[in-house]
């Protein structure tokens, strides 16, 4: 199957309402795409079975594209991409929303610098009423962001979602686990070095120390690079680099959950924090800041016994009046709340660049 042939049949899938994924890994120019064969909606209730997950930021509900029950297809990337309109400007501020994003970010100061929280990450949606013709928005999402994780996913569910996110959750090959700590966001600038504050190295130190520390429990051996500037399309992060040997009896299961939701996307202590979130960003996240990707087997290069789970940031989703945008940041004890909302703006500049 080529990569029109592809992208064609996202649209035969979602003409037949039947689930599908089709994404490309960081750095690579492979598509890979598993396109289930009836409309059956399924969940991931075993972490043994072979498949593709995407989880909610909460619930125990997992969306689930079984390999056993799909047609699994890979190809080369093309270079004929339908290009956009490049009159694109830069997205206009809803003062409103900026006014009710300002109020989030200045609550969760105040209630971080009472000692309850270390850390929280504040989010908002946006929508943009506009016509999109969903593989060709994708086919320029492939090619804008090449160091992201980007797909486009269906279930009737979940309704139809696209993204290009930075972050591994974590890749575990055999007894190796691999996964990363990114925080801090600026614009990337040509030519320029990055000049971190400390407000975003404290940031991503939360999230490495975190990380580190629910990992003890699984292996005695976890090596941490030093933090270094990673950049992922018109934005860059700081990021850490964290790879542990696994014990034999280490469950998948208890690692994701011991490790989803990350400081990076939730806060600290998590289950309160996650709770403070709920309580006051007056939206439902859905599988914005969840988690997607491959379980127990890399079907790009056919191989057992791999698992590749990233976290869904720079997403949006697709619906019949237009498309859902979801952005977020960390905020600590000296966040601006201006400067937290005009960082969610820059974010959002990763999808609308491709629609």
């Amino acid at each position: 199957m080529t990569n029109t042939d592809i992208l064609s049949k996202i649209q035969l899938q979602l003409d037949a309402k039947k689930p599908f994924v089709v994404y490309c890994k960081p750095e690579s120019d492979t598509i890979t795409a598993l396109f289930q064969k009836e409309s059956k909606q399924y969940y991931l209730e075993n972490f043994l079975d072979k498949g593709f997950v995407f989880a909610p930021f909460t619930g125990t509900k997992k969306a689930f594209i079984p390999a056993k029950a799909s047609a699994i297809v890979t190809t080369k990337i093309t270079k004929d991409v339908v290009q956009k309109d490049e009159s694109y400007t830069e997205p206009s501020i809803n003062q409103q929303a900026k006014h009710n994003f300002e109020q989030l970010v200045a609550q969760s100061i105040a209630v971080i610098k009472t000692g309850k929280f270390n850390k929280l990450v504040t989010s908002r949606t946006e929508h943009i009423a506009v016509d999109t013709n969903v593989a060709e928005t994708y086919q320029r999402l492939l090619h804008a962001y090449p160091n992201a994780f980007r797909y486009c996913f269906y279930t009737p569910d979940t309704g139809l979602w696209m993204g290009a996110t930075p972050e591994q959750l974590l890749k575990v090959k055999d007894d190796i686990l691999q996964t990363v700590a990114l925080a801090g966001t600026q614009l990337y600038k040509e030519g320029e070095k990055a000049v971190w504050e400390s407000k975003e190295q404290e940031e991503q130190q939360i999230v490495t120390n975190y990380i580190v520390s629910s990992l003890k429990q699984y292996s005695n051996t976890i090596n941490v690079t030093k933090p270094h500037t990673f950049r992922a399309g018109n934005i860059i992060h700081i990021k850490t680099d964290i790879k542990a040997k696994l014990e034999e009896a280490t469950l998948l299961e208890n690692i994701i959950n011991k490790l989803h939701p990350t400081p990076a996307v939730c806060g600290l202590p998590k289950e309160t924090a996650m709770q403070f979130l709920l309580d006051n960003e007056m939206y439902n996240r859905e599988y914005y800041s969840g988690y997607l990707g491959e379980i127990n087997h890399d079907f790009t290069l056919d191989a057992q016994n791999k698992t590749n789970l990233f976290v869904n940031l720079r997403c949006m989703k697709l619906t019949s009046s237009g498309v859902q945008l979801y952005i977020g940041c960390g905020i600590t004890k000296d966040s601006d709340p201006e400067k937290e909302f005009f960082e969610t703006v820059n974010k959002s500049i990763t999808m609308r660049k491709v629609l």
